[in-house]
């Protein structure tokens, strides 16, 4: 990421946007698991489409509820624990693969799917940000964000910390 790019309200989902999308992905996870799944998992883990995208059945750890995602574009390898209703899902849907990818699809197909759901016009890769800032807000642990996301260097992830520590700062000290 270079040192310019800059973290606005069109790159990742607001409070409203997200809860719209959690409520549809809720109502069709049961007649439509893979995509919804899909989605949920960019939601809940941070990954990058790709790294959604070669996902197999031998990365869940039904003990711990994670999902091991491997990192692509220089990110580190990372197990990351999601809510035991998803994991509880996604593990019924990967019964019925061996082995191979659980989303066999291309990235065009991902992208339509991510159309067909969106709340709003915004890249798929929204739902990655949406991932760090929430986190980001919930912890203000910036190293654990890091982490989460598979960053090599803290200086990428440092846009999360910028952006939620400047408008927390604006609004407490303009309102």
């Amino acid at each position: 990421m270079s040192k310019h790019y800059a973290l606005n309200k069109t790159k990742y989902l607001l409070e409203p946007e997200l809860k719209k999308l959690e409520s549809l992905l809720s109502d069709y996870l049961n007649s439509d698991p893979r995509n919804c799944l899909l989605l949920l998992l960019a939601l809940k883990t941070g990954a990058r489409a790709q790294e959604l995208l070669n996902i197999r059945k031998i990365d869940l750890n039904s003990n711990e509820e994670t999902v091991f995602i491997r990192g692509i574009k220089n990110s580190r390898d990372r197990e990351i624990p999601i809510p035991t209703k998803i994991y509880r899902k996604l593990n019924d849907y990967s019964e019925s693969f061996d082995g191979k990818m659980l989303f066999p699809i291309t990235y065009s197909r991902l992208v339509q799917i991510w159309q067909h759901y969106r709340p709003v016009q915004k890249k798929f890769h929204a739902l990655r940000h949406t991932f760090a800032v929430n986190l980001y807000k919930k912890t203000k642990d910036i190293r654990l964000v890091q982490l989460a996301l598979g960053h090599c260097n803290v200086m990428n992830t440092m846009i999360y910390a910028d952006f939620v520590y400047s408008q927390q700062e604006l609004r407490r000290l303009i309102l």
